[in-house]
Order: structure tokens, then sequence, then C-alpha cells
């Protein structure tokens, strides 16, 4: 009886160690070389330790063709500086400083599951930031006046009314050396919105590159706000955000990630785009712009 109960542990033994053993050998798999696709999030997540600078600039629209070099001497620019940490694997932070609206932004992301070779087709990440309109608080009325419903009412300004927030959940999959597909649905709050906008939009958004080369990709990034009945406060959709669409090319190294394309929203920041955009792709909305990273392992 003995003999059995010793082979049955062998087994087991054999049997867990052989499961661990294929667990160990699946090896993670990354969809993406940066954390910021065009103007969109990635699941992309430095190691653990790492310090990341990002550059992100739109210049005006294309609308005046080679009169303003095709909008980079055009007004209606926008950047955006940014700095990110990795404190402890899966797990980022960062902030950054935008031109519109005097954005200050803080965020953080992180990655609940891997993708891997084996075992785990997809990944998981979820990201989110709070942002603070830097602009004089008469942007926002009058003194303390704001339009309700296109007519004045007194309301007291205070410090929340210049906070927006944007959160978003990212499923990403990299089908092999050519083709990497990510797809996420978000949800962008303002505090405080002009009378005709909505306080709440729901958005889903889809990017992607295509490799055409080990350095190179052709990269693309859309993000569609949609029209939900339940959640508006609004009787018509005419100051409703419009869909954005962005495709440009990527060249990456170790440490750098430099990004050039064309789009159409003129925000930086992603409720800023799920918000407001106006934009379409048309020669009047078209802007060019290009995304910069650089990251240093401490």
């Amino acid at each position: 009886m003995m003999k059995k109960y010793i082979l049955i542990l062998i087994i087991l033994g054999v049997t867990f160690s052989n499961s661990f053993a294929q667990e160990e050998e699946a090896d993670p798999v990354y969809a993406f070389n940066s954390g910021i696709l065009i103007d969109a999030q990635t699941s992309y997540i430095p190691d653990a330790r790492t310090l990341e600078f990002v550059i992100q600039h739109k210049f005006g629209t294309l609308e005046n063709g080679k009169s303003d070099l095709w909008g980079i001497y055009a007004p209606g620019s926008n950047v955006r500086l940014a700095l990110n940490y990795v404190p402890v694997k899966n797990l980022q932070i960062g902030a950054g400083i935008t031109k519109k609206f005097m954005y200050s932004d803080f965020n953080a992301k992180y990655k609940i599951l891997q993708q891997k070779t084996s075992g785990m087709p997809v990944s998981l990440t979820v990201f989110g930031n709070i942002a603070i309109d830097g602009r004089n608080k008469s942007a926002f009325g009058t003194g303390n006046t704001v339009e309700s419903k296109g007519k004045p009412a007194q309301y007291q300004f205070g410090f929340t009314d210049r906070l927006s927030y944007f959160s978003q959940a990212m499923v990403t999959r990299n089908f092999g050396d050519v083709l990497s597909l990510q797809a996420g649905a978000s949800f962008t709050h303002y505090n405080t919105v002009e009378w005709d906008y909505d306080h709440d939009v729901i958005g889903l958004h889809f990017s992607g590159k295509i490799k055409f080369s080990p350095q190179g990709s052709f990269i693309f990034n859309y993000d569609n706000p949609l029209k939900i009945k339940d959640i508006t406060e609004q009787y018509t959709w005419d100051t409703h955000a419009k869909e954005n669409l962005a495709v440009g090319v990527e060249f990456f190294t170790f440490t750098h990630a430099f990004q050039i394309y064309v789009g159409t929203a003129q925000g930086i920041l992603p409720q800023d785009a799920m918000m407001y955009n106006q934009k379409d792709w048309t020669n009047k909305g078209l802007a060019f712009g290009f995304t910069i990273t650089r990251i240093w392992m401490f």
C-alpha cells in the first residue's frame, strides 16, 4: 500500500514539475515598442525602475497648403511634455503638461495580464488619468457666472471645476512578427462643461501596427466617442465629438521611439479628444504630428 502512495506522489511530482517548467518556458510577447501609439495609450510598460520622457506635438491643419508649409507654420499647434516612471513591474505612473487648456495631468497604467508564447493569448491593461485645466477662471464663464441653458446663472467656481478624468481598459494581441492589434473601451468625465455639452462620454478605441522592417512599422489609431441616449444630457448631437482617425509610421530602437503621423484630433489628452474633437478626415481637419519617447533604465 505504501508503495502505491509513493508511486502516486512521484507521478504527481513529475506532472507538476513539467507544468511549472512549461510555464517557465512561456516567454512574454510584446505587441508594441512604446507606451504611446500616436496619441493613444498602449499595453506596453517598460521594465521596473525605468524613466521615460515623452514629447507629443501636433501642428496646425493642412487647409492652407504650402502657404504655411502644410500646417507647420499655422496657428493651432499643440504640444505635451511628460515624464513616466515604473516603480515596480507592470505599474507605471506619470505626469505631463499640455499647451491646450494649459492642462496638467497625472496618470497611472497597470498591466493585469501579459501575453505569452503559451497559456495567455492576450495582454490586458488599464489606464487612468486626472487632468487640471489651468486657464484663468474667466474661460469657464464671466467671473463667477456660467451659462446654464443659454441664460446667466450664479455659480461659485471652485478648483474641482477644473478637473477631468479618463479611464480605459485595453486588450492587446500580437499576431506574429508583423501584426499587432489593440481594442479598448473608455469613460471620460468633465466636472464642468458648457451647457450644450455632456459631462460623460463612453468611447471605443482601436489601434494597431504592421511591421515593414525590424525597426519600422505602419501605425494607426481610431477613437469613437459613442452616442448613447441613456447618458446624454442633450436633445441633439450638435456638439458631440467626432471620430478621431490617425495613420503614420514608427521607427524605434531599444531606448527610443519616433512616430510621425497625420490625424484629425487637435487635442492630445484622451479626454480632450473624446469631448471636444470637431475635426474630420478632410483637408481642413487633418494635421501632421509626431511623438518621441526616450527611456532610461536605473
